[in-house]
């Protein structure tokens, strides 16, 4: 009864984060722009995944995945090291599947009892899917945005209504965070307190911020 009651905590945790569109058999997630991925979840690594086993504890399941971490970006405060990843065996509860031995991977989640846990509406992609501004932006840009707020827009007019808002516009053209901001462009805050979009570029990274750039 009591693994059974824990593992159902660690399905509520997954269920919480809701960041990438997905709809799989009833498992639904918000829409997110990689940033809001990264100030929102606890833990996030870049990890081969090098083994899993499947654990039969509760009535769900949950898959246990043993991984290779490369970097940590984020979580020094909760885990000095991630050896395991865990989530639900069924993609119906929102289960993320890695692939064994092949890519290293983006992975975002949540810490509970010192055990990483994450799933489909957490951010994991392969790392070699990501854009160079993505990159940037999960080890130096992101964080320094998470006092932002993105605010998507899904049908015009949209406005921004406050002066730390981003207003993501991604949703218009259908690519949500596959889109043309999502894969480079950061939120940041500027010393006025306004935020902006940042864009890195592959030439010359820029020092500054460009309010008005498209």
């Amino acid at each position: 009864m009591q693994s059974a009651y824990h593992h159902l905590i660690s399905l509520l945790f997954v269920f919480s984060s809701l960041h990438v569109n997905q709809l799989t058999d009833g498992c639904s997630c918000a829409l997110s722009h990689p940033q809001d991925a990264f100030c929102k979840s606890e833990i996030v690594i870049r990890a081969k995944v090098v083994g899993k086993k499947l654990l039969g504890d509760g009535h769900f399941g949950t898959m246990r995945y043993t991984v290779k971490q490369m970097k940590m970006y984020k979580g020094f405060d909760k885990v000095q090291h991630v050896q395991h990843i865990y989530t639900s065996a069924f993609e119906s509860l929102c289960g993320v599947r890695f692939e064994i031995n092949k890519y290293q991977y983006l992975i975002t989640g949540r810490v509970y009892n010192d055990k990483v846990y994450t799933g489909l509406c957490n951010f994991n992609e392969k790392w070699e899917r990501l854009s160079p501004a993505q990159k940037k932006g999960i080890s130096q840009r992101y964080q320094l945005g998470c006092n932002c707020r993105i605010k998507s827009c899904y049908n015009l007019p949209c406005l921004v209504t406050n002066k730390n808002e981003c207003l993501w516009t991604d949703m218009l053209s259908h690519f949500g965070n596959s889109g043309y901001q999502s894969r480079n462009y950061a939120c940041i805050q500027q010393k006025e307190g306004y935020c902006s979009w940042y864009r890195s570029t592959t030439a010359r990274d820029k020092t500054t911020i460009n309010a008005t750039e498209p």
